[in-house]
């Protein structure tokens, strides 16, 4: 099997091209094997891409677990480098169909490589319901998560996957490490969640550290930075257009007054290769 390594701002896939290969039979089972760092390729996830009736491909994507998931705003964007440098679908405006909808981006090129990419990743999902969670509110907005030994605000919404966001004096270990798995595992939170810890820095300004479902801490995660920078404006924090610094790199996030979230950010590629088992 035929396989690229991308990442964005750190948040690292491997990417499989299914229009030149068939898709693996076993998705889930790969993305563990793939994903170990000490016996695999070493990375987040497992995304495929693969052709679409309705946009210029479709994205599939697994955790470092083998659970699947429904969005990745940093694997979107190398997703549409791939399409453009491959010659798949090589726009200035491209669509790639999601477990979270299509999805309309653009890239940035320079000199024929695609440097960075913007993605209109649609209007958050702000009822409870749908997010989803059991904590009251649409969206649930600084609302008390009871953990065994203290309680905390949070905030949540969804950027076609699920997010609860906590605002942090510090970005500590114990927050990320030791927090982020219980929370992710909560009650309240029926298809688990991802989990950002913010520290706000200016009315422009966050920095963020992200665990994710399914995968643990990353250097960088899109929706996760979707889902901050929409709770700060929730809770009075920001304003609608932040830079959002997390471990891998900083992502721009403007949550525009037509309603939809834009990320802007890198799209690198690390290198290929071929996998032995597909």
């Amino acid at each position: 099997m035929r396989f690229t390594k991308m990442h964005g701002a750190g948040n690292d896939y491997v990417y499989v091209d299914c229009f030149q290969q068939p898709p693996p039979p076993n998705p889930g089972a790969l993305a563990r094997a793939v994903s170990d760092r000490h016996t695999g390729i070493g990375a987040d996830g497992l995304i495929l891409i693969e052709p679409s009736d309705v946009a210029d491909a479709r994205m599939r994507m697994w955790n470092a677990d083998g659970t699947a998931g429904e969005m990745c705003g940093n694997g979107i964007r190398c997703v549409a480098k791939y399409l453009y440098e491959r010659n798949l679908a090589r726009k200035d405006v491209q669509t790639i169909d999601t477990g979270g909808g299509v999805k309309t981006l653009w890239p940035a090129v320079v000199n024929g490589r695609v440097e960075h990419v913007r993605v209109n990743m649609g209007r958050p999902i702000l009822e409870a319901a749908r997010i989803p969670t059991t904590l009251p509110g649409d969206p649930p907005v600084l609302a008390a998560l009871d953990l065994a030994d203290r309680r905390m605000s949070v905030t949540c919404v969804s950027m076609g996957n699920p997010h609860c966001v906590l605002f942090v004096e510090e970005l500590t270990d114990h927050w990320v490490l030791s927090m982020g798995p219980v929370i992710e595992q909560h009650p309240a939170f029926p298809a688990r969640i991802n989990v950002e810890f913010v520290q706000v820095q200016s009315r422009s300004e966050l920095a963020i550290r992200v665990w994710e479902r399914g995968a643990g801490e990353t250097l960088a995660c899109g929706t996760g930075a979707c889902a901050a920078a929409v709770a700060a404006v929730l809770a009075g924090r920001t304003g609608r257009t932040v830079a959002c610094r997390l471990r891998g790199g900083t992502l721009e996030v403007d949550w525009s007054e037509t309603g939809d979230v834009i990320l802007t950010g890198p799209a690198v590629e690390v290198f290929e290769g071929d996998w032995p088992d597909g």
